[in-house]
C-alpha cells in the first residue's frame, strides 16, 4: 500500500510539472542564448542629431546582456543614397529601422555590395556588444562589458548571417539613430502592432553641440550636405554651421511638440532626456532609461556607468564612448567658444532653449563663471 501511494503521488507531480510547462509563456532568458518570439520583443529608439551624447547612451544600452543594439543603421542609406536629401529619405530609414527591429537583415541587401558579407560590413559594428558575444562571437561572455576595440581586433570575420540570429536570441532591440527630423515618419512603427516601440529623445545644449560639430567638421561633411541639400552651394562656407544648427534645433522642438500630441497610449511611449540631466547623475538617470525600456539595473552595469563618466578624458573622436570626466564635457563650451558665436546661437535657437530650459548667457563675463547655472528644472507634462 505504501509503495502503491507513493506511486500515485509521483506521477501526480510529474502531471503537474507537465502541466506547468503546458500553461507557462514561451520565455527564453537572453543570457542563455535562443529563439525570443518577436511579439514579446520590445523596441527601443534611441532619438537624437550628432554631437548630442547619443553614441553615451547607445553604450548604455548595448552594454546590457539583455539587449540588441545597433548604432546608426541609416548610415547605410544615407551613403548609398547620397543623390537624395535627408527629407527625401526619411521613409527609406524608417524602413530600415522597421525591418531590423524585428530582426530581418535582408533590409540590408540593397544598400551592400553583393558576396560574401561578414557582420563587419554593417557600420561602427564594433559598438554592439551583442555582436561582439554568443551567439554572433564566441570569443567573449554575453555578461561582459566588451570595449568596442577589443571587439574589432577579434569579432570582425564572423559571417553576416550572425545578426540575424543574434538579434533574434535577445529580448530587447535597440536603435540608435540620427537621421530623423521629425517624429511624423515614426508614427506608423509606434502604432505597428508588430512592434513594441518606446522612443528615448535625447536633446544636448544647442551651444555645446555646435562647439562639438566644430571639432569634428570633417566627420560631419557629408552629413550636412545631405541635411543642407540644394541649399549647401547657396550658403557661404562659414555660415553653414549656423545653418545646420538651426536644423537641429527646429527639429528637436518640433519632434517634442509633436510628442505631446499624441493620444495618451503613445504618448506614453515617449521619453525625452538632456545629455545634461544625465551627466550630472549618471546612475539616477540611467535607472530612468532602463526603467523606462523593461530592463533590470545590474549592479555591474552600475560600477561600469560610475567609472564611465567620472574618467579624467574629454574625448577625441567622434564616436568613442571611453571613460571621461562627462560633466566637464557638458561644460567645454562654456571656455572654449568665442562669446560672439554664442549670442549668434542663442538667437537662433531661441525658442528650442527656452522649451528645453536652457538658460541664455547674457554677457563672457558669466559665460566663463562656471558656477552661473545655464540649464533651468525641466518641467514635462
Amino acid at each position: 500500500m505504501f509503495w502503491a501511494n507513493q506511486t500515485k503521488l509521483l506521477v501526480l507531480l510529474v502531471l503537474l510539472f507537465l502541466a506547468f510547462l503546458l500553461f507557462q509563456p514561451f520565455y527564453c532568458p537572453s543570457h542563455s542564448p535562443g529563439l525570443i518570439r518577436k511579439s514579446s520583443q520590445k523596441h527601443v529608439l534611441i532619438l537624437s542629431t550628432c554631437r548630442s551624447g547619443s553614441s553615451f547612451v547607445g553604450q548604455l544600452f548595448s552594454q546590457h546582456p539583455d539587449v540588441f543594439y545597433l548604432m546608426e543603421p541609416a548610415w547605410h542609406v544615407w551613403m548609398n543614397l547620397s543623390c537624395a536629401n535627408a527629407g527625401q529619405l526619411q521613409m527609406a530609414v524608417r524602413d530600415l529601422v522597421r525591418s531590423v527591429f524585428l530582426c530581418d537583415m535582408s533590409v540590408f541587401d540593397a544598400y551592400m555590395a553583393w558576396g560574401p558579407r561578414k557582420q563587419s560590413n554593417l557600420f561602427l559594428w564594433q559598438t554592439s556588444r551583442a555582436l561582439c558575444s554568443p551567439p554572433a562571437c564566441h570569443l567573449f561572455n554575453r555578461e561582459a562589458i566588451i570595449p568596442p576595440a577589443d571587439c574589432k581586433t577579434l569579432c570582425s570575420k564572423q559571417p553576416f548571417s550572425n545578426v540575424q540570429e543574434a538579434c533574434r536570441s535577445y529580448s530587447h532591440v535597440v536603435i540608435k539613430e540620427v537621421r530623423f527630423f521629425s517624429l511624423k515618419p515614426l508614427h506608423p512603427l509606434l502604432t505597428d502592432p508588430s512592434l513594441n516601440l518606446k522612443i528615448i529623445h535625447l536633446i544636448r545644449d544647442p551651444r555645446a553641440v555646435f562647439r562639438s560639430r566644430q571639432n569634428t567638421e570633417q566627420d560631419m561633411m557629408h552629413d550636412n550636405h545631405m541635411i543642407l541639400g540644394k541649399q549647401w552651394n547657396t550658403i557661404k562656407k562659414e555660415d553653414r554651421p549656423y545653418y545646420m544648427m538651426k536644423i537641429i534645433c527646429q527639429s528637436h522642438k518640433e519632434i517634442y511638440e509633436a510628442a505631446q500630441l499624441l493620444p495618451d497610449s503613445l504618448r506614453e511611449r515617449y521619453l525625452l532626456i538632456r545629455y545634461e540631466d544625465l551627466v550630472q547623475d549618471p546612475l539616477t538617470q540611467t535607472a530612468k532609461l532602463y526603467e523606462f525600456a523593461g530592463l533590470p539595473f545590474l549592479p555591474h552595469l552600475q560600477i561600469w556607468v560610475h567609472n564611465l563618466t567620472q574618467g579624467k578624458g574629454m574625448g577625441k573622436h567622434p564616436f568613442d564612448t571611453d571613460s571621461r570626466n562627462a560633466r566637464n564635457i557638458s561644460q567645454a563650451w562654456r571656455w572654449s567658444l568665442p562669446h560672439d558665436k554664442v549670442v549668434k546661437l542663442q538667437k537662433i535657437c531661441n525658442d528650442t532653449m527656452d522649451l528645453m530650459g536652457y538658460l541664455p548667457i547674457l554677457s563672457e563675463e558669466d559665460q566663463r563663471n562656471l558656477s552661473m547655472a545655464v540649464l533651468s528644472t525641466l518641467e514635462l507634462p
